[in-house]
């Protein structure tokens, strides 16, 4: 049994990637407790006791753990300094003596112990495997079939386990089909009792970038670098690039030739919309290349407020807002302003209506201006005549 014991393990090895070490220590930890369960009641109380397994031959050995003292008291766990000295000379006392008492009959127990032990422990380290292999894909996106419902929460198959697409990280409007290879993003990975637990998500912003960086080799590379994204699941998305070298066009690069790259992106979100824009340092660049694909007339930056004044002209109003307010929202999520938008004819009215004001302003100016050049004229005028008061006098 011991060296099909080690022929069994090797093979676990090999097909399930769990270590033979590591099964072989599972294994004797379990024979321990099997030993104290069926044996130390016997001698008359639990004995400190070790199991060891030869890692060549397979061969079980028990061994109590006796401590070497003058005086025995307990036999189960001391052994007199003569008999320690009669088994190796070089005892002393206080000496941990380890004494071989494998019981004849316990090799059907062994093997029983062994058996449960290692489907246990091949799950725990199956589980172990799995969860320290998707650790590291967090934040990340992978591709899964999409298996079944339970309640609201759809499971994708990853092969090995399965991941977790809760409700409120599915796309809006999205058909899940049984059997369909579908991309998520690697939102959170928790380890519990029951095994690896896989949260992911189709509407994360997160996806969008990472569905970019492999379609887009300069941005894989490092040379485009996605700044910022906005994105509404299923209906609109924006990313803001840049590029570290002159010669590479951000958005170029990523549109691809005749469109396929970002064209791809589209199809794995089932037909979002994506504009791509040029990051700029200048906020008013910035803010003007966010409200793509509109045009922008010009753009009055308030850093203290954080507002951006737009002006667009009249036929590209509606554009610019977007369909219920959606372009204006993503522009304002993409460059973290808060974007205030008007028409050519909206501010010049504004400026019409605010134009009385000013020069009401200006009239009530020169009023004061008046008063306090009469005020100093007559002040001038009374100082004259009192001193001509003065030099009569005299």
């Amino acid at each position: 049994m011991n060296l099909e014991l080690l022929e069994a393990l090797e093979s676990i090895e090999k097909e399930k990637g769990v270590s033979r070490e590591v099964l072989l220590q599972a294994i004797e930890a379990a024979l321990v407790s099997a030993y104290k369960r069926h044996f130390t009641t016997a001698l008359g109380g639990v004995q400190n006791v070790s199991v060891e397994i030869d890692r060549e031959t397979g061969q079980i050995d028990v061994f109590a753990h006796k401590t070497v003292v003058e005086q025995l008291e307990d036999e189960r766990t001391e052994i007199s300094l003569v008999e320690a000295k009669a088994m190796d000379p070089r005892y002393q006392l206080e000496d941990e003596v380890f004494e071989r008492v494998t019981p004849k009959n316990f090799g059907r127990i062994a093997a029983q112990t062994a058996k449960q032990v290692v489907v246990q422990r091949i799950r725990e380290a199956e589980r172990g495997i799995i969860y320290e292999s998707f650790l590291d894909k967090e934040d990340d996106i992978i591709t899964g079939l999409v298996q079944r419902w339970e309640q609201k929460n759809l499971l994708i198959d990853l092969g090995k386990t399965e991941a977790i697409l809760p409700p409120a990280e599915q796309m809006p409007n999205e058909i899940y089909k049984q059997g369909e290879r579908i991309k998520v993003y690697v939102m959170e990975v928790k380890r519990t009792t029951k095994g690896p637990q896989i949260f992911v998500s189709r509407n994360h912003s997160g996806l969008l970038k990472r569905l970019f960086e492999l379609e887009v080799p300069e941005i894989y590379d490092g040379t485009v670098e996605i700044k910022s994204v906005s994105r509404e699941a299923g209906q609109r998305s924006k990313i803001a690039v840049s590029s570290r070298d002159s010669n590479v066009d951000p958005v170029g690069a990523c549109v691809g030739p005749k469109g396929v790259r970002v064209q791809n992106v589209v199809n794995e979100l089932k037909g979002e919309k994506i504009d791509i824009v040029k990051w700029d340092e200048d906020p008013e660049k910035y803010v003007a290349n966010a409200l793509s694909p509109s045009k922008v007339t010009s753009v009055l930056i308030r850093e203290a407020n954080k507002v951006a004044s737009v002006v667009v002209p009249d036929y590209q109003l509606s554009l610019a807002i977007g369909k219920e307010g959606q372009n204006a929202r993503l522009a304002a999520k993409l460059t973290n302003w808060k974007i205030d938008i008007k028409s050519e004819s909206q501010a010049a009215e504004a400026v019409k209506e605010s134009q009385p004001v000013v020069e009401e302003e200006e009239v009530i100016v020169e009023d004061l201006v008046e008063e306090v050049d009469d005020v100093l004229i007559d002040e001038e005028v009374e100082a004259v005549d009192d001193g001509v008061e003065e030099e009569r006098s005299e």
